[in-house]
């Protein structure tokens, strides 16, 4: 049976030294068609679907999704809700050190990339004072696209009613010259002023689902052979997409 921290007693808890998934997101702007949950509604998506495939094999449960993450680079659209990576950094370390009291392992399901600057210290700080942590990015393929393709077809797959299918957008590619390091010193909406980075054309439903499952298999897989690397990140088997 599948099971979610917020749901279990500490009894149930006690003795076990399970390995817990906390899915990481943000409060922040996907563009006209898609919500601000985004990011947390996939890496929710990936955490509980690899849990799915674990429980027969590894004790595993699910902690209650963290909703907001870093976004400053999207705080110029209305909706979006930042931390900032030093208060991330904090609950991450935070969160790290009262979970693995009872915890075996911890691995923070990631669905932000703005929140790797932060992740990734907090995580090396974490295993640096002897804790068995690590964080797993849910990644696509599809390169630093922001409510592009694969984000648009992940939401089309998870909640359809939530895309606004009457204002999908296109904007400018991430692989334009230049584009990222404008980014970086202008914030999105000074490169998208729909807040779209990339072309969501042709996103379906039968996309995001098999993106879906191709994260969460190489999620559940990951946590099997449990290998660290240097920066915190759990590593996908040989062939497995991260």
């Amino acid at each position: 049976m599948a099971e979610f921290l917020a749901e279990l007693t500490w009894t149930e808890l006690d003795r076990r030294g399970p390995v817990v998934l906390l899915p990481l997101g943000s409060c922040e702007q996907h563009g006209p068609h898609l919500p601000l949950d985004t990011d947390a509604a996939v890496a929710t998506a990936v955490a509980e679907r690899a849990l799915a495939q674990l429980t027969s094999t590894v004790d595993v449960v699910v902690a209650p999704t963290q909703n907001y993450g870093a976004s400053g680079e999207h705080e110029s659209f209305p909706g979006t809700a930042s931390i900032g990576h030093a208060a991330l950094h904090h609950l991450v370390v935070e969160l790290g050190r009262s979970v693995l009291r009872w915890a075996d392992r911890l691995v923070v399901v990631n669905g932000h990339g703005g929140n790797l600057k932060s992740l990734v210290g907090a995580v090396r700080r974490l295993r640096d004072e002897g804790r068995d942590v690590a964080w797993w990015a849910c990644g696509t393929g599809e390169p630093n696209a922001h409510a592009g393709r694969s984000e648009t077809s992940l939401m089309h797959a998870l909640r359809p009613e939530s895309v606004r299918r009457g204002r999908i957008a296109t904007g400018p590619s991430p692989s334009d010259d230049g584009l990222l390091d404008r980014l970086v010193a202008v914030g999105v909406r000074g490169v998208s002023p729909n807040g779209v980075l990339g072309d969501p054309a042709g996103a379906t439903a039968a996309e995001g689902a098999e993106l879906l499952a191709g994260m969460a298999s190489a999620l559940a897989d990951a946590v099997c052979r449990w290998q660290v690397d240097s920066a915190g990140r759990l590593r996908a088997g040989v062939g497995v997409a991260p």
